[in-house]
């Protein structure tokens, strides 16, 4: 059976290299389809709306990252895979976060001792571009298994860059803990 037009390599091509109307494209196809097959498999219509919601969250987010515009459908069923898989085993949780629009959240930490400051930020660019990207998807609640086939690795792999950038963020931040 042939894939619609929406999920076209080019079409894929042209949402990956930024053009708006192709990705919203996509995305609005690809939602009829997740709503589908959640409520084939689950029926309740809050819980799908919200396992559609994050898995159409994990699509947007990962993209980019899909190596082969063909299998972006594999790609986004895959991400629906998850969400189910984390619903039936009791770690679905809404990854949606709620801010204050008063308060906007926090993007460095606060430090008990005011002579000492931590340049989170400074410390992250000493990161390549690789690993900010695999901390940027862990941090965003996608598990070591799914960075490794959205970056076309493996999991070790993975799990050795993250244990390397904390390394070298720990360094950093102990250089620089003292100054000012």
């Amino acid at each position: 059976m042939p894939l619609p037009p929406e999920f076209s390599e080019s079409n894929v091509r042209r949402a990956q290299a930024g053009d708006e109307r192709a990705r919203l494209h996509i995305l609005r196809r690809l939602e009829t389809i997740l709503r589908g097959y959640f409520v084939k498999r689950i029926g309740r219509q809050t819980v799908v709306d919200d396992l559609v919601q994050n898995a159409m969250l994990r699509v947007h987010r990962g993209l980019k990252d899909v190596k082969e515009p063909a299998g972006f459908m594999a790609f986004a069923m895959k991400a629906a895979l998850f969400e189910l898989q984390d619903f039936y085993r009791g770690r679905y949780s809404a990854k949606e976060q709620v801010y204050d629009p008063e308060t906007p959240p926090r993007t460095t930490p606060v430090v008990d001792h005011p002579g000492k400051r931590l340049d989170l930020e400074r410390a992250l660019d000493q990161l390549s571009d690789h690993a900010r990207r695999i901390l940027q998807l862990r941090e965003s609640g996608y598990r070591y298994i799914e960075i490794a086939e959205m970056l076309d690795t493996t999991e070790a792999a993975v799990k050795m860059q993250v244990k390397r950038a904390f390394k070298r963020l720990r360094d950093e931040l102990s250089d620089n803990s003292g100054e000012e």
